[in-house]
């Protein structure tokens, strides 16, 4: 069986297994299997599944058990029974078959829609009734409640027309189009809810819901896919070496049959995963479904499930082992080029098919150096995987040495924790385009003097001293040209185990030597500043007071701020006196406190103007007032 994993779901392909080649006469194929013990057992999950030239469509009866397809030359239909494992029947008919339906829970009750406009329907016995249609039909759905059969004429000529169709339930619905697109929708909206593009530009052949992994299945003459129908992310997919031309999903079950442009019709197989099995028989609890993929194997071939166990732990290859492809040039190299023409070489595509034993004998003779080429090959692997085992000079940045170096020691120490566990490595800082700027802009060096970084690393000095006298030997032998072989400390493991210890003891010592030189080192700044401020001389500074604004002085600062210290009495008695406070008794028994807010220059200029202003009108009133009343004293009665 040919086995290919995309996103680590792994697909079996049955109808491939170890092939043979097809211009082999039967005699041969026969003798083969009668010799060959990987021939004989081949995997034949149903006999002679195939049709003469060319398969259209694929469907499983309802009950599971018979499984049809129609196909050419001649036009025909065949049954397969999957309790027996083999074919059934086969009828032939008048005309190619564009799709078909059955009707019935088993092979019963048939209907077929002809290329030709017609419709054939056929019984268990054969050949029923035929009736015409009006248009060249495309495609036709049977409607179980009514008995109703719905057909689909020819397309309209220049408009991405409808290739494909299934419906999920009675809302969702996925569209197929001609240019290799699959519109997901919801018969409540006009828009689609996910495109899918295969990206090739062909008609898309066959849409199927997997309703327990939430999946869509589509597939054109090329590829099959599985996505997400909520998200579009792939799960998997599969292209056969032939031209699909339908795609069937057996019900319940993991397995996928596809009607190709060849003779053989193809069966694939993807399993549960071997530790989803054992998960299922310990526990009961539902297993997760992206290790889930498609589902078990049908009870008609549940031997499936072990030949893939098997399978997974002794993988096989898929070529021709009996013959080897050889090219005109590799006969040439050979000295066989005179075989050309003859029985021995079966030509084939732009080489030639030869017996694998004669092959190794032709290449004995021409190079019986050959073993010594691959003992000396084999030597020289085996000397560079121990020289890998060696302390092996690393070229260190400019800029962070001694943190390099801390990087790969540690990056070291890592990778052996990762083979022990058999984990994978975790990707190295000094590789990571991220930290690149941190070991080429001196900016970015690492200040050990600092404070901060003192405190933080009490065992900083000795350890820094470590990878200095380790930097010094690697800079030395880089000079030299000469490779590390040994410890660049060149101290037993027993003197570094007794100075870790020493380590430990001494940590307490090396804390407060660092706080004392700190001290120290502060101690020493505070007298340069007071130095640096008594040779300084004061100048004195003028400042501008802004428009609208008093001068006050810094007296009045001080006893705000004295001020502020006293409690809320203390203050409130104080506004009181000033006269921006007013503190009255109210008729419930409560206080009532009125402020009366500072008023700025400017505020205050702008209200005199405003009195002076109401002064003037009033007093032009008046004068008015006062004329009116002279005028009607002197005016005569009549």
């Amino acid at each position: 069986m040919q086995v290919s994993s995309l996103n680590e779901v792994k697909i079996y392909s049955l109808s491939a297994g170890r092939s043979l080649p097809e211009w082999l006469s039967d005699r041969k194929k026969r003798a083969l299997q009668k010799k060959d013990v990987d021939v004989r057992r081949r995997i034949e999950l149903i006999q002679d599944f195939e049709m003469p030239t060319v398969s259209t469509k694929i469907k499983v009866s309802r009950d599971g058990q018979y499984i049809m397809a129609v196909g050419t030359y001649k036009p025909r239909v065949r049954c397969f029974d999957t309790y027996q494992l083999s074919q059934k029947f086969e009828r032939c008919l008048d005309s190619e078959v564009v799709t078909f339906e059955i009707l019935s829970d088993d092979y019963s009750k048939i209907v077929f829609l002809q290329c030709g406009r017609f419709v054939e329907f056929h019984s268990q016995h054969g050949h029923y009734y035929r009736t015409r249609i009006p248009k060249f039909g495309r495609d036709f759905s049977y409607h179980y409640p009514s008995c109703d059969l719905y057909f689909v004429g020819a397309r309209i000529d220049g408009l991405p027309s409808i290739s494909a169709l299934q419906f999920d339930g009675a809302l969702n619905m996925a569209v197929g189009t001609s240019t290799g697109q699959v519109l997901l929708y919801d018969l409540r909206s006009s828009n689609p809810l996910i495109v899918k593009d295969h990206h090739y530009g062909l008609p898309i052949k066959s849409i199927q819901f997997h309703r327990q992994l939430d999946l869509i299945i589509s597939a054109d003459s090329r590829i099959i896919k599985m996505w997400n129908k909520d998200t579009g992310k792939i799960f998997t997919s599969m292209e056969p070496e032939h031209g699909i031309n339908d795609v069937c999903l057996y019900p319940n079950s993991g397995m996928l049959m596809t009607a190709n442009e060849a003779p053989k019709m193809n069966i694939y197989y993807i399993p549960l995963q071997r530790e989803v099995r054992e998960c299922e028989y310990l526990t009961t609890a539902r297993v997760n479904p992206l290790h889930e993929v498609l589902g078990p194997a049908p009870k008609w071939c549940s031997f499936l499930d072990n030949l893939t166990e098997e399978l997974e732990e002794n993988p096989e290859s898929t070529v021709y082992d009996d013959y080897k492809f050889v090219t005109r040039k590799d006969l040439e190299n050979l000295g066989l080029a005179h075989l050309i023409g003859s029985t021995l070489l079966r030509a084939y595509m732009h080489g030639f098919f030869m017996d694998i034993r004669l092959y190794h004998k032709a290449k004995m003779m021409a190079n019986p150096f050959a073993y010594e080429e691959y003992r000396r090959e084999k030597i020289r692997q085996k000397i560079e995987e121990t020289r890998a085992q060696r302390v092996q000079l690393k070229k260190l940045p400019k800029v962070n040495k001694e943190l390099a170096l801390k990087l790969i020691e540690e990056e070291g120490e890592e990778q052996q924790i990762a083979r022990k566990r058999k984990q994978k490595n975790l990707p190295s800082l000094l590789k990571d385009d991220r930290f690149k700027v941190m070991f080429e802009n001196p900016d970015f060096q690492v200040d050990e003097q600092s404070e901060e970084f003192r405190l933080l690393n009490p065992l900083v000095s000795k350890i820094s001293e470590k990878r200095k006298r380790k930097l010094k030997i690697l800079e030395e032998l880089e000079a030299q040209g000469q490779e590390e072989e040994e410890e660049p400390e060149g101290k037993a493991s027993d003197a570094e185990s007794s100075e870790s210890s020493d380590d430990e003891k001494g940590w307490v010592e090396e804390v407060r030597k660092q706080r004392k030189l700190l001290r120290q080192e502060e101690k020493l700044k505070r007298q340069e500043r007071s130095k640096e401020d008594q040779q300084t001389l004061l100048k004195p500074q003028f400042f501008e007071i802004k428009e609208g604004e008093e001068f006050r002085s810094f007296k009045d600062s001080a006893k705000k701020q004295k001020l502020m210290k006293k409690t809320l009495e203390d203050r409130l008695k104080h506004e009181e006196k000033l006269g921006t406070l007013n503190v009255s008794d109210t008729t419930v028994g409560s206080k009532q406190a009125t402020f009366k807010l500072k008023k700025s220059e400017q505020q205050r200029k702008q209200q005199e103007a405003e009195k002076l202003h109401r002064q003037e009108r009033k007093t032009l009133r008046r004068s008015a007032s006062h004329l009116k009343s002279k005028r009607g004293r002197g005016r005569p009665f009549h």
